[in-house]
């Protein structure tokens, strides 16, 4: 018979989450692996949540990295800092870790059922693909019609909870993801001040060996963090949040039990948003 591995990638968000425990409760008889792409410049509550999604599922999530530093990569990238256009941190930190995790049994004739929490309500994105045959992408949300407030009932009914980064952050990843909206770096500023200076330190390095990218387009994290740039940056954001709650509001005009309910950040991010996001950091 052909060997079989299931594997389920775990990046500290709450789909991925979700999905694990999802698994776990469904099909408790499949031997499943979980595994956490590790940069090594994840923010501190991602890995406070993956140990505690660890201790629900009784079982260690592995964790892969390139052996390399983040500092690393970004001399070999000629200090230029990745972005949505040279993702050459999800390459090299993320997706070539993953394929040396696997390749030797696919060499071998080992399928490998890879399962990625798509939720049912988000447009289709790929998973992580393989040019190999015997790498099959399995999308049980997308399946079981699982949605982003099923994920929620999931996560609260086992306990895990969500990430505590959702407070102020709108998915997981790098501390420094140039994803983040100014907002998020406005939250990193308050809520991990040396985590944002080293930001603007590796931004300098940058800049100084003629990078044309900054961590947000156009502005230097120097600018972004000015006290006028901060008050505008929540006041526009604070304007988003009370235009969503009102439309989410006559939304649910008809169900009492969804009045007044409250908005989060990581519920303020737009399906095109969330779509040119990399899969493999941010669900």
């Amino acid at each position: 018979m052909t060997k079989v591995r299931h594997i389920l990638g775990i990046s500290g968000g709450k789909d991925s989450a979700a999905l694990a425990i999802y698994m776990n409760q469904r099909y408790p008889e499949l031997d499943m692996e979980y595994f956490f792409t590790d940069t090594g410049e994840e923010l501190p509550e991602v890995y406070e949540f993956i140990s505690r999604l660890e201790g629900y599922l009784g079982k260690e999530v592995n964790r892969i990295n390139s052996d390399k530093e983040f500092s690393y990569w970004m001399k070999k990238y000629n200090n230029y800092l990745p972005s949505a256009q040279q993702r050459w941190c999800t390459r090299n930190m993320k997706i070539i870790p993953l394929e040396q995790w696997i390749r030797d049994d696919l060499k071998s004739g080992t399928t490998i059922n890879s399962y990625v929490a798509i939720r049912y309500d988000e447009p289709y994105r790929e998973g992580h693909q393989s040019k190999h045959d015997n790498f099959k992408v399995i999308l049980p949300f997308q399946k079981d019609r699982i949605d982003r407030k099923s994920v929620y009932e999931i996560l609260e009914s086992s306990g895990v909870g969500v990430p505590k980064y959702y407070e102020w952050r709108s998915r997981s990843g790098c501390t420094f993801c140039f994803f983040q909206r100014q907002i998020e770096w406005v939250g990193l500023k308050e809520n991990h001040p040396k985590a944002f200076e080293y930001a603007k330190s590796l931004e300098k390095t940058a800049k100084d060996n003629e990078s044309p990218f900054t961590w947000v387009k156009d502005k230097p994290l120097s600018e972004l963090e000015k006290p006028e740039s901060i008050k505008r940056i929540k006041d526009y954001h604070k304007k988003q949040l009370e235009k969503l709650k009102m439309k989410k509001s006559k939304a649910n005009e008809n169900n009492p039990f969804l009045k007044g309910e409250e908005i989060s950040i990581e519920e303020n991010v737009s399906m095109d948003d969330v779509s040119s996001s990399c899969l493999i950091c941010h669900k």
